[in-house]
């Protein structure tokens, strides 16, 4: 059984950022509980990072724009004939709530933006070693908390994350089982194709070939070129087959 490794690639600009928002968020869950300063900076770092992108863009009117699309897309379904009514008529109410639950949201990212622990150690994560108890003597005794008080307080900035990540979670879905994976051949390590106005590229690739693709192009073109982890020894077949879905 060959292990197989998915890759993903955004083809516009509002999906590169729900896909480093997801990724972000996920790595905030990922250290927890945080008991040192090891975990505290793996959660911090990516509390900083994740307001950095959420500071960049329209979020919530890009994921919106997103649900109402995916409703459209949805009604098409409406006149074919063996469609699974009820699970359209689901997935119907589910985009309608989530929209409404968006909407009554406070701004994305305003509790963690507001507090002020998070604000001293974003300040010092620039600066190499800014974190030790002398430069921040706030996250040393925050450290010594109880843990139950500092478990308390880690949730509740992810429980302020929750509409934005509700709402991610159900596109990100939705996009991803959009399209099948379909084989495809590269010849010589290339391979392009027209995206046919996708957002994302996904990818799986034998492990035990040591490839990783190398994406460019946008929802109209794109181009894969199939690189050797080890540059200096590794091979590329003249022949590789991959799997690929466009959504």
């Amino acid at each position: 059984m060959h292990t197989h490794v998915l890759f993903e690639h955004p083809l516009n600009e509002k999906m590169r950022t729900w896909l480093r928002i997801e990724f972000l968020v996920q790595q905030m869950n990922g250290n927890l509980p945080v008991r040192d300063h090891a975990s505290a900076l793996h959660f911090f770092r990516n509390a900083g990072d994740l307001l950095d992108v959420l500071e960049r863009g329209e979020v919530r009117t890009e994921l919106m724009k997103e649900l109402e699309r995916q409703q459209r897309k949805l009604n098409q379904w409406d006149d074919v004939p063996g469609v699974d009514r009820e699970r359209i008529g689901a997935l119907r109410q589910q985009l309608k709530s989530t929209g409404t639950m968006l909407m009554a949201a406070p701004r994305i990212g305003q509790l963690l933006r507001e507090d002020r622990l998070i604000g001293l150690v974003r300040q010092r994560l620039s600066i190499p070693g800014g974190c030790c108890s002398f430069d921040l003597p706030t996250l040393h005794i925050w450290l010594h908390s109880p843990q139950a008080q500092r478990d308390a307080q880690v949730e509740r900035w992810l429980a302020s994350l929750e509409p934005l990540m509700q709402t991610l979670t159900l596109i990100l879905d939705l996009i991803r089982n959009s399209a099948i994976f379909r084989k495809q051949t590269s010849l010589n390590g290339f391979f392009q194709d027209n995206g046919d106005d996708a957002d994302l590229l996904r990818l799986r690739l034998a492990l035990d070939a040591q490839l990783y693709p190398q994406i460019s192009g946008h929802k109209s073109r794109f181009a894969i070129r199939f690189l050797p982890l080890d540059s200096e020894n590794g091979t590329v077949p003249e022949r590789l087959d991959f799997e690929l879905a466009c959504c």
